[in-house]
């Protein structure tokens, strides 16, 4: 891979976006990367992923604009159907995802951030939603995802003046969930990451699922989708192995992810 690097660590994955010299911009290229690095993750292997950006200055400065620059209407609309495609499968993945931001994020770095499960950032972090002033609008996802993350009021209010917001900011809002030193944030990435890898991988991913896909449905609906992962988690030997260790008082249970 050219432009996305993957490593795994004990139970967990970190992908970086790795084109430092054009602070991590998307174009084509680093979506089929990434969406290649997704298709090849053995789940079976990590239990949890953590998305962030090479260098100390900005984790990904939004979308490619002198790709974007000779586009007409239907390379525009491919290209972010190819956007949305790739972050729909990161909001998707059987696995959690964690976002860790280290600078920049703007445009379709900011929605490469909603597409996680949740986002952690750097003092130094800046987030926007400039498209408007490109003439055009968020198109990997900024639009619908931006709102669920902040609200109606606050998503309206970064798309239209496409203005910046900094990591405190980002924080107050609910946008991010914790705001770290440049030099902690990775860390506390990992810290988190192997918290999750530690719990039972099955009923991690089945809440995802609920989470997700309950999270605009009637609450009525989503307990029905919760009632239904809920009873499938009895037929795990994760369960098994977790409840006969609390009767045995036992600390350490061994997951076999089945």
């Amino acid at each position: 891979m050219e432009f996305v690097k993957y490593e795994q660590r004990n139970r967990y994955g970190i992908i970086t976006i790795n084109r430092e010299e054009a602070l991590n911009a998307l174009n084509s290229a680093v979506l089929d990367e990434l969406n290649e690095i997704l298709d090849n993750i053995d789940t079976n292997a990590v239990r949890c992923l953590i998305i962030t950006g090479a260098g100390g200055k900005s984790f990904v400065a939004g979308a490619d604009i002198k790709e974007m620059l000779e586009l007409d209407k239907s390379g525009g609309e491919f290209f972010g159907k190819k956007g949305n495609d790739v972050f729909a499968k990161i909001e998707n993945f059987a696995l959690p995802v964690i976002c860790a931001i280290n600078g920049y994020a703007l445009g379709g770095g900011c929605e490469l951030a909603l597409s996680c499960d949740f986002r952690i950032c750097s003092e130094k972090a800046v987030f926007a939603q400039p498209e408007v002033g490109l003439g055009i609008i968020p198109g990997f996802g900024g639009t619908q995802r931006l709102m669920r993350a902040v609200g109606m009021g606050m998503a309206k209010q970064m798309i239209y003046s496409a203005g910046k917001i900094d990591a405190a900011e980002a924080l107050r809002i609910g946008l991010v969930n914790a705001v770290y030193a440049p030099e902690e944030l990775m860390p506390a990435a990992e810290k988190l990451a192997d918290i999750i890898s530690k719990n039972a991988p099955i009923a991690v991913q089945k809440s995802k699922i609920a989470i997700n896909s309950g999270s605009q449905l009637p609450i009525n609906k989503g307990t029905e989708i919760e009632t239904r992962l809920f009873g499938e988690c009895f037929e795990t030997d994760d369960r098994r192995a977790a409840m006969g260790a609390f009767i045995e008082r036992r600390k350490n249970v061994e997951f076999f992810n089945r």
